[in-house]
């Protein structure tokens, strides 16, 4: 299986296997981290994954047993950046834990997906400042062996328009080349104007996902979705 395939799977089970939280066969970041973990392989996997209370992955589409509720669902696109070209950016600053409620508020703002106060422990992020202000950032989220996601790409709406997110796409890239591996990303399917801007900067389309989240509900009245 390329790790690509099942990315979670792969990065926790590799380089971010530090930081994996487990319960029998059951496999996820803690969720001051990420809200990502493996997606069930078979009924004693859903069983397992009972301690956590939710499943929530990025993968192939799946269908949960009785006793969970699917509580997200947003198809996206899997982008391989093996042909993007990436330089530093001398602007860029790493961002490190002091910095972490000013991206907190970024992303609050912007919106580019999940983000956490731990998220930073899960590769560099680099950021762009104006008047002492963060208006701009873009770091490392999962790292399957040999490769290294690109995540919470966001530039504040009053610094827009200005090309920050490609030069820190570009910066971040440099970082994960400089250290031998191939970036990679997702984003939602619907982002459009996300996905013009990625295949401009040389991301090439690998496959589609869909980002799922499941909630165990055995117990109590299950809406059905």
């Amino acid at each position: 299986m390329h790790p690509l395939d099942d990315p979670v799977r792969s990065a926790l089970t590799g380089t971010h296997a530090p930081f994996a939280l487990r319960h029998g066969s059951a496999l996820r970041y803690p969720p001051e981290m990420s809200v990502w973990g493996v997606f069930p392989d078979d009924a004693d996997g859903w069983r397992d994954a009972e301690e956590f209370g939710v499943v929530a992955t990025a993968g192939d589409p799946r269908t949960a047993p009785a006793g969970w509720e699917r509580t997200m669902l947003i198809p996206g696109v899997q982008y391989d950046g093996s042909g993007m070209v990436v330089t530093p950016d001398p602007e860029a600053v790493v961002l490190g834990p002091d910095d972490v409620p000013e991206m907190l508020d970024l992303v609050e703002r912007t919106r580019p997906g999940p983000f956490a106060k731990r998220t930073i422990e899960m590769g560099t992020y680099l950021g762009i400042r104006h008047g002492g202000a963060l208006v701009a950032m873009a770091g490392e989220r999962m790292r399957p062996p040999g490769w290294s996601e690109i995540s919470a790409v966001c530039t504040a709406p009053e610094a827009r328009g200005r090309g920050l997110g490609s030069r820190l796409v570009r910066a971040v890239g440099a970082v994960i080349r400089e250290r031998g591996d191939v970036p990679f990303l997702h984003a939602s399917a619907a982002n459009t104007g996300a996905l013009r801007l990625y295949e401009h900067l040389g991301f090439t389309l690998r496959r589609t996902v869909e980002f799922a989240a499941y909630e165990h509900v055995a117990g109590r009245p299950v809406s059905h979705r």
